[in-house]
């Protein structure tokens, strides 16, 4: 059983929303990683529902996406509307 992402996929992802070539770390970045994060632990959580604990660190990584997003459509909203539909979250 893997722990989180598997480097290659990280990897894709921080290429893939990356603003500048050295960029790991900004916040389209970042939210990208918790989406990926997000859905590989949902998928956990369909095999093990009683999975109390990761239910609950699930929790907070989508409290702390949501902050981010709240960010982004504030401050960035072209950002904002990209990153929502790149990532297909928020219908």
């Amino acid at each position: 059983m893997s722990r989180g992402l598997e480097p290659e996929i990280k990897e894709q992802i921080i290429q893939e929303f990356q603003i500048s070539d050295k960029d790991t770390g900004s916040i389209e970045v970042q939210v990208a990683l918790l989406t990926a994060r997000i859905k590989h632990l949902t998928e956990h959580l369909k095999e093990h529902p009683k999975d109390y604990h990761s239910r609950r660190g699930l929790m907070t990584m989508v409290g702390r996406r949501r902050k981010m997003l709240k960010y982004l459509k504030k401050n960035k909203p072209l950002v904002y509307q990209d990153i929502v539909t790149k990532l297909g979250i928020r219908g």
